[in-house]
């Protein structure tokens, strides 16, 4: 993958004559970003720029030392995008994280045709853009995650089973659609795109646990599926990297980083890819929920079982952590259960990937210590303990905006250096 760093930190240095103009800073307390109630258009830093002399370049806080600037001037921001299955969402980003005004969030109307879900992106980025004060020509790049195979070098959605539309009855999915290209038509503007879970990894290496710095993130995303991502840094590869900073590793076609697919039981329950044994198979909402029916047959006095009053029906990964916070021993087991098929997994994850981090997200990643203690003890049990040692195994941080936070951090690597 070829990456042109936004900034080099020895030239950065060099570039300290502008004086930075202070601003008032709110912080959205749903996704934790920064953003500014007055645009300071000139924000001072580049992603790229992890390894300076401070170590400390990178914040999602937007905490930027003295003497950088960005790699073009005439560069002002870029849009991040995360489309979804029910909204898209869009802001736009300085390249500290900064968002220059709340985002903005509109239905996808992901089942009613390509032309209608591309109207509805339109809107939201003139919508975006319009809210920022930023002007259109400083707009760098738009950078967008979306759900399913995304060819990230063509710009072209390979598959994407939750978009389409119903025509006589049948539900014909997105196959081989140029949304780059037709994004870029409209708007006059570079569009990047990525998997959605890949971008996630990328949004929470550069603005969450990772700050810009971990040598290696391999992310998961638990939820109704399980995605997953993987950033490497050039201190992971042999040789004489060019670039700086954390890349995703897309594969051959843009369809690597499919963690939740990887295989922890053998001749375990099929996974809706076809295979059997599968991670998300084992540890997606639907799993776990099924698991605690069981259980709940099975122990009909149990917490769990009065707290959804008699009725598996009733029973959510909610009411599982609820359960288990009040010291039901059947649903600790099924998040102790569900942490030991996903440790299993991350330990592969540390053997073949060598990462710092390992960030788990997602909604189910809210059952908290028990999940996270099992995640680890199994770990422990499977990984090189020396590949093991250096590896953090920590929630994710950016759990509501990974996706578009990615899409910025995608797209301010397409900016060219000034």
């Amino acid at each position: 993958m070829s990456l042109t760093c936004c900034l080099k930190c020895q030239r950065a240095t060099e570039r300290r004559s502008k004086p930075r103009i202070k601003q008032h800073r709110r912080i959205d307390k749903r996704s934790g970003c920064v953003w500014s109630t007055r645009a300071h258009l000139n924000s001072p830093i580049a992603i790229a720029a992890a390894h300076s002399r401070e170590r400390h370049v990178f914040s999602p806080q937007g905490s930027i030392p003295d003497g950088y600037t960005l790699g073009s001037m005439a560069v002002q921001a870029v849009i991040g995008v995360d489309l979804g299955g029910t909204n898209v969402r869009a802001g736009v980003l300085t390249q500290a994280g900064e968002l220059l005004a709340p985002p903005v969030q509109n239905p996808s109307r992901a089942q009613e045709g390509f032309e209608v879900t591309l109207e509805q992106i339109l809107l939201t980025l003139e919508q975006a853009i319009e809210g920022s004060g930023v002007p259109r020509d400083a707009i760098g790049a738009i950078g967008m995650a979306v759900p399913g195979h995304i060819d990230s070098a063509q710009g072209v959605v390979r598959w994407a089973p939750n978009f389409g539309e119903w025509r006589e009855g049948l539900f014909y999915e997105w196959r081989e659609i140029p949304l780059g290209d037709a994004l870029q038509a409209r708007l006059g503007v570079p569009v990047r795109m990525g998997n959605d879970a890949n971008l996630a990894a990328l949004g929470e290496y550069y603005y969450g646990v990772g700050r810009g710095q971990a040598k290696g993130l391999v992310m998961l995303t638990l939820g109704t599926g399980i995605g997953g991502g993987v950033v490497l840094t050039r201190e992971q590869v042999q040789g004489n990297a060019d670039w700086q900073g954390g890349v995703l590793l897309v594969g051959a076609s843009g369809g690597a980083g499919e963690l939740g697919h990887t295989i922890v039981l053998m001749n375990g329950p099929r996974c809706g890819c076809g295979a059997m044994g599968c991670i998300e198979a084992l540890a997606k909402r639907d799993a776990i929920i099924e698991r605690a029916r069981e259980k709940v047959r099975r122990e009909p006095n149990s917490l769990l079982a009065r707290l959804c009053e008699g009725d598996p029906a009733r029973i959510t990964p909610k009411l599982v952590s609820e359960a288990c916070e009040q010291g039901d021993p059947i649903a600790r087991e099924i998040w102790e259960e569900t942490g030991f098929y996903l440790g299993v997994a991350v330990a592969s994850f540390i053997n073949i990937f060598n990462p710092e981090v390992v960030a788990i997200g997602g909604q189910i990643a809210k059952a908290g210590a028990v999940l996270f203690d099992a995640i680890r003890r199994a770990a422990r049990d499977y990984a090189i303990p020396t590949l093991l040692e250096m590896c953090r195994i920590v929630p994710a941080e950016r759990i509501e905006d990974a996706g578009m936070l990615g899409g910025a951090a995608l797209a301010w690597q397409g900016v060219p250096e000034g």
